[in-house]
């Protein structure tokens, strides 16, 4: 295993968010690194806020280790295959077979679409008695 240094974090892959300030913000652009709480910094244009973002995140991350603290890191996206094995019961089966057959889809491509239905929706809310 690599030794988390400096380079290490460094060299890993943030999520970084950039935006146009307003005039009320004092105009410009704002980059951060939204998984470093307050690494963030400003620049005139984009290019300028993320040359001057890689500088506080250094700071960010040299602070970090010089406190001893934890860093969080980016999800590695290796880590998602975009397969899992999922065991249903015969009848559940049976229904989404029939159904991909009916619309002429694979099971695979029917089992995606009703997952995917599945997440846009909010939980339900349950009344408590």
């Amino acid at each position: 295993m690599r030794e988390k240094t400096l380079d290490y974090y460094l060299d890993l892959n943030y999520e970084v968010s950039l935006r146009r300030l307003t005039e009320e913000e004092g105009g410009g652009w704002l980059a951060s690194i939204p998984l470093l709480p307050g690494c963030m910094s400003d620049g005139e244009t984009p290019a300028e806020a993320l040359a001057n973002l890689e500088d506080a995140k250094k700071g960010w991350i040299e602070t970090a280790l010089a406190l001893q603290r934890d860093i969080p890191e980016p999800d590695n996206a290796e880590k998602y295959s975009g397969k899992f094995t999922v065991r249903l019961p015969k009848s559940l089966h049976r229904a989404i077979a029939t159904k991909a057959q009916e619309d002429g889809v694979s099971l695979n491509q029917m089992a995606i679409y009703l997952l995917s239905l599945g997440l846009g929706k909010s939980p339900r809310r349950r009344k408590v008695k």
